[in-house]
């Protein structure tokens, strides 16, 4: 799956719970916004089995490249390490109140350059939720599901 998303797109993920007890989300697929639903593209998959669970490593929700505004929210809250995109705009203002505070604070300034680029994402998405997403839409490819 590609590490940048169009406007029209949201990861899928699935909650993988690991044996030391920690919970990982992991992107199983990307859902592109069809009218009033969403058409499923699923990356491959393998179900069951403890030898594919040990010889591949699950996959996380990828990283933004340094300079560009992060694609999940942080490793703390309830939706931590999820998507920025598409989050409900209570998890929008927590994070966002959660970045402002540690702007304001200066003994945190060694992580003010992350949490700017946080809340410029935290922003951003809102903007683009106020706005109703904007984004056009483009025709399914053969590998999408309708739903």
């Amino acid at each position: 799956m590609p590490g940048h998303m169009r406007e029209n797109e949201l990861p899928v993920t699935v909650s993988v719970t690991r044996a030391d007890g920690t919970v990982e989300q992991v992107q199983v697929g990307t859902a592109v916004r069809r009218g009033d639903g969403f058409s499923v593209r699923l990356a491959e998959l393998t179900i069951g089995g403890d030898a594919g669970a040990r010889s591949a490593p699950a996959r996380r929700l990828p990283s933004s490249a340094p300079g560009e505004p992060p694609a999940a929210f942080p490793p703390y809250g309830r939706s931590r390490g999820m998507p920025i995109r598409g989050a409900s705009g209570q998890d929008l203002e927590f994070y966002a109140t959660g970045a402002r505070r540690t702007l304001a604070d200066p003994g945190k300034s060694r992580f003010h350059e992350k949490e700017r680029a946080l809340l410029t994402a935290i922003e951003a998405e809102q903007a683009r939720q106020a706005s109703g997403g904007g984004a056009e839409e483009e025709p399914p490819s053969p590998d999408e599901e309708q739903f």
